[in-house]
Order: C-alpha cells, then structure tokens, then sequence
C-alpha cells in the first residue's frame, strides 16, 4: 500500500472503523436505558454511532424530556459491553491497513470513547500492539466533533496535524479532522468502493479520499 509521501501517522478511530463496536454499544445502551424506563429502538441509535457517552445521554433526555441517572447509566452500558467484548470483529479492510503500516509510520487511535472500553476492545481484537498512542475522552476537553483527540494523537506522536491521515467512519470523526487540519478517509466510502485491493489502498484509491 503507497501512502503520500508528506503522511507521517495515521490516526484511526476505534468503533465502527476498526471494531465492528455499534451493533454491541448499541444493544448495551437499550438494555441499559431500558433498566430506567428509557425504551428505544435499534434505528434511534444508527445516526448516533461515534458520539460520546455524554452527547448520547443528552440526546437521550432530550428525547424523552427527562433527566436520567447518567453515571448509573453509563456504568450499566460499560458492563454490558465489558461482559460481550468477546462478539467484538475487527473491519479487516481498515485493520489490514494498520497492519501493514505499523512499524513504518507512527499508529494512533482516537477515540470518543472511556479508556477503559476502547483498550478492552483493541486487547479482544488483538490490535492493541499496533499502536504507538491511544487517546481517548478522558484524555482531552471535548468529544468529537471537536478537533481535540486529533490534535493530541498529533501532539503524542510529535507531527503536525497536516501530516497525520484520518480514518473514519462517523460525520462526527470526519468533521473533528477537518478542524484539526487532516486529511481524512471516510471509510463508508472505502468499504463501498470495489477497485481497492483486498489488502488495503493503492495510491489512485488514496488520491480519491485525500
């Protein structure tokens, strides 16, 4: 895979871009909001996928016009996930990639998501020894869309923002590169695309996204 010359590191999202997390994160939340008379359906949860814990809750209460024990709903979501970590797949077209560039570029996740979930995830899935930095929202002032977990994936690996490549899949992840000042791939669109090898991007591909 050729990546442009100029690109440093790459910065990847964790759910939904390498881990196949929303189908699992969002039967955790209904089971979780279900516990406190919050019903919702699957479809409710699709738009929502990437958003950080406190963005979904205040989507939730929104929704219903109330306010809901967030902590105790949020550490309900977490064992939820925690006890099914073992269902979790790697997307391995977007894996595949880092694979291949670990060891010749610096490797970063960004992720809207707690510590404690995204590290589980990578460790289940086996990707963890990829990469060189993993941020998350505890690590930074605002979630996505804000350009903060980007621009402290940069700041760790000691880049500039313009020479990190951005792997996303959420309109949330791809709006925070932009302000972060990244190149970015949308991976919706990667994934759609048949022309790529199955191993990864050729430069024509990349110069699609870039």
């Amino acid at each position: 895979m050729d990546i442009p010359a100029h690109i440093q590191g790459l910065i990847f999202d964790c759910d939904g871009t390498l881990v196949d997390t929303p189908p699992l994160y969002a039967a955790a939340w209904m089971a979780a909001l279900a516990e406190f008379g919050a019903r919702l359906e699957l479809e409710w949860f699709r738009p929502r996928a990437g958003l950080s814990e406190d963005l979904l809750l205040d989507d939730v209460e929104r929704h219903f016009g109330t306010t809901l024990p967030r902590e105790d709903v949020a550490r309900l979501t977490r064992a939820h996930v925690m006890d099914n970590l073992h269902s979790l797949r790697e997307i391995q077209a977007v894996a595949n990639i880092a694979r291949a560039q670990a060891g010749r570029l610096q490797l970063a996740v960004a992720s809207s998501g707690p510590a404690e979930i995204v590290q589980a995830t990578l460790e289940a899935t086996g990707l963890r020894p990829l990469f060189n930095q993993i941020v998350t929202i505890e690590d930074v002032a605002n979630a996505k869309p804000a350009p903060d977990l980007f621009l402290e994936a940069a700041r760790r690996m000691g880049l500039a923002p313009a020479t990190c490549l951005v792997f996303e899949d959420s309109a949330q992840g791809l709006q925070a590169a932009l302000l972060a000042g990244m190149p970015a791939i949308d991976i919706n669109k990667l994934m759609a695309d048949t022309a790529p090898p199955p191993d990864g991007l050729n430069r024509v591909y990349l110069r699609k996204y870039l």
